[in-house]
């Protein structure tokens, strides 16, 4: 059983998606983000950066004591190697898929959370940073699609959890005012792959407790963002 402590967000529709994916029987802990209950100490025990998601494993392969994970990037790859799935096993192949997955969690997935957080959630409208990330998500959108020009997924030739990883981030595309449209070979991968059962049933988990607005929260927008709903 796959311990997991998630919040209904891009980052956690990764690990959600990985898991149906790969069939794993799992057992799904909310982590109320806007409450700030990523700071209780239970939670910094496992997940040491405030940060959801994070996993437990109560049966390791190695037959030892429960094994804890955070990060998405180290969640995804420890699953895939449990599992023997969503990675290629050759060199070539596995090294793509790394490549990929460091692009994501080091790129795409940062970018586009600065750019919703300016263009979307901040409390006074700043056009220098909203401009300068939304000038960087649509380079990430164009490497992005020069990568899947003539390709059905990312890295080598299979679906892989660098899919997983950056498909959670695209889905953001309209409210994030991206002109998908302008990138017609993510458009095309998006499409195929939301058509997915098990990527369907991850994305599907939490939907009820989406927070669509946080930042008319005072609360919420004080803990996710470090400023009061009327703060100008």
């Amino acid at each position: 059983m796959i311990e997991v402590y998630t919040a209904p967000t891009p980052n956690g529709w990764k690990i959600s998606i990985m898991l149906e994916e790969c069939g794993l029987p799992y057992r799904t802990h909310w982590v109320d983000i806007g409450k700030g209950e990523q700071f209780a100490p239970e939670f910094l025990a496992i997940s040491p950066n405030n940060r959801i998601p994070a996993i437990v494993d109560s049966d390791p392969v190695d037959g030892g004591v429960p094994v804890s994970v955070f990060e998405t990037g180290a969640i995804l790859l420890y699953l895939a190697d449990k599992t023997g799935q969503f990675i290629p096993a050759d060199l070539r192949g596995r090294t793509q898929v790394l490549e990929w997955l460091a692009w994501q969690i080091a790129g795409l997935g940062p970018m586009l959370g600065q750019h919703g957080h300016f263009a979307l959630y901040a409390p006074e409208r700043l056009p220098y940073p909203t401009e300068r990330y939304r000038h960087e998500t649509l380079r990430l959108y164009g490497v992005l699609d020069r990568r899947l020009t003539g390709r059905e997924y990312i890295a080598a030739d299979e679906y892989t959890i660098a899919d997983i990883a950056c498909w959670p981030w695209v889905r953001t595309w309209k409210a994030q005012g991206v002109p998908l449209a302008d990138f017609p070979a993510v458009q095309a991968w998006y499409d195929r792959l939301k058509l997915r059962d098990g990527l369907r049933r991850g994305v599907a988990l939490g939907a009820d407790r989406v927070r669509r607005r946080p930042q008319d929260d005072a609360e919420a927008a004080r803990t996710l963002f470090g400023f009061h709903k009327d703060q100008a």
